[in-house]
């Protein structure tokens, strides 16, 4: 039995492998992919040793290039086979002899997935492309000597974007500063502090997308918490997202998931207009649901659908929105940098012109 850490090796043709790497996209459950240079077979991290169901399907998704009704059906041992290497240390790259090695636990594991046959021909020259792009696991907290939560709130307070940057992409503590930070009953200043995460999570996002991707996922566990309220976690996703919908675009379907709860409409709703400013084709799942909701009691959830509906530009609701042009409740909105003191109808008119063009 060994006693020393070993070499990761491939458990289909036992060739040394790599380290798992990150992915340039972002999901909400998302696991490090790395490739056998010698045998293609797929393999993913699990860092905690729990979730191998889930890194499993990720490795067969991503070993059948994503495509779905490709990875579900195929048949175990006839179109593809699979393994586990358990122990994995992803710090030092190595296999260690048992779960408890010099005094720290060891709880890693690789997923492999080896498509066969002629379903690896068929995406091999696709996954090799995609594995250019991904980047090496980077898991330390940044520090800076330059971080105090006085200086991140002079910085909000006096609109020193710029600064904040700065110091956010140096300090991890800036993002959470600004999370904190939304948790305020002032209305602006929270709309506020939604812009300034949206700015600075682009910035950051540039070297350091797992750390936005944790934001995203604890904005996410915020809202979603029983009898607690959103403080502007969802609103602040659906800027996030629509500041870099390339990275970050996987996140609107559990942002959806919020439809369905009725105290949440109009925050959800608004997020969603957010996001169909910049992608409406990751917003246009929420089409029937803001449809709908052109019809509700409340002239701030019709308002915002209407503005999200023009954004997300699809020309079936253009009756509906000729039936609110006469609306006049009055209601708030933030965009451009501001609230906007705006009447359903006003948003309604500017939502017909924009899916006429």
């Amino acid at each position: 039995m060994a006693t020393v850490p070993e070499e990761p090796r491939c458990p289909f043709c036992y060739s040394p492998i790599e380290q798992p790497r990150e992915l340039p996209q972002r999901k909400v459950v998302e696991f490090p992919i790395g490739a056998c240079t010698y045998c293609g077979a797929i393999y993913a991290y699990d860092a905690t040793g729990h979730n191998m169901g889930a890194a499993f399907i990720e490795a067969l998704l991503f070993a059948c290039n994503e495509d779905e009704d490709l990875a579900f059906s195929l048949s175990h041992g006839t179109d593809y086979s699979d393994a586990v290497v358990g122990n994995y240390d992803i710090y030092t790259h190595t296999v260690a002899p048992s779960r408890i090695y010099h005094d720290r636990y060891v709880r890693g594991a690789l997923i492999f997935v080896k498509l066969l046959h002629e379903f690896r021909e068929l995406t091999s020259d696709k996954i090799r492309e995609k594995l250019q792009y991904t980047t090496p696991i980077q898991k330390t907290k940044l520090r800076s000597e330059k971080f105090s939560r006085d200086a991140v709130r002079t910085y909000v307070a006096e609109k020193r974007l710029e600064e904040l940057i700065a110091l956010a992409r140096e300090d991890t503590r800036v993002i959470q500063e600004l999370q904190r930070m939304l948790y305020t009953p002032d209305e602006a200043e929270r709309w506020k502090i939604v812009d300034l995460l949206g700015e600075v999570s682009s910035s950051v996002a540039e070297t350091r997308p797992d750390l936005i991707s944790k934001l995203i996922n604890n904005l996410l566990q915020s809202a979603a918490y029983p009898g607690a309220s959103a403080w502007g976690s969802l609103e602040a996703i659906g800027t996030i997202i629509s500041k870099n919908p390339r990275l970050f675009k996987q996140f609107t379907q559990p942002l959806l998931s919020f439809l369905a709860q009725k105290n949440l409409w109009r925050e959800v709703t608004w997020a969603i207009g957010k996001i169909a400013t910049t992608d409406p084709q990751s917003a246009k799942h929420a089409f029937r649901a803001l449809s709908g909701f052109l019809e509700d009691a409340d002239p701030v959830l019709r308002g915002y659908a209407a503005w999200a509906l023009g954004g997300i530009g699809f020309p079936d609701v253009a009756q509906k929105l000729r039936g609110l042009e006469s609306d006049d409740h009055t209601l708030s909105l933030w965009r451009d940098g501001e609230l906007q003191e705006v009447t359903v109808g006003q948003l309604a008119h500017e939502a017909i012109e924009k899916l006429s063009r």
